[in-house]
């Protein structure tokens, strides 16, 4: 069973930067694609970013030219850089996973941008 440990998340002022860190362990394929998710309280749990085994990134709009997502193979590991940050990036933060067998997720870390 693949698992999936966040770190990274906090309290931050609106401009500032954060960086989310996820690990991948227990893995017996490939995973395929990794990514953010966000979520907030009433809320769909919506995508921030997503990258591919191969490094081709996809962003949302209301994070691009702001977020950077990258991965390292080798370590199983999904990075995102959150610059520029506004209130409404507020949220729980999940990692995700997916490989041939299923789609996987981490335990969620918070982010609080203020004002």
């Amino acid at each position: 069973q693949v698992q999936l440990v966040e770190s990274g998340g906090g309290l931050v002022q609106a401009g500032g930067s954060l960086r989310l860190s996820c690990k991948a362990s227990g893995i017996r394929f490939r995973i395929n694609v990794m990514g953010w998710f966000r979520q907030n309280p009433g809320k769909q749990r919506e995508l921030v970013a997503r990258i591919t085994s191969l490094g081709t990134p996809t962003d949302a709009d209301s994070v691009k030219g702001r977020f950077a997502i990258s991965r390292d193979n080798a370590e199983n590991t999904v990075t995102m850089q959150l610059n520029s940050q506004e209130v409404d990036d507020t949220g729980v933060y999940y990692c995700s996973a997916y490989d041939d067998c299923g789609d996987y997720w981490g335990q969620g870390t918070q982010v609080t941008v203020s004002s």
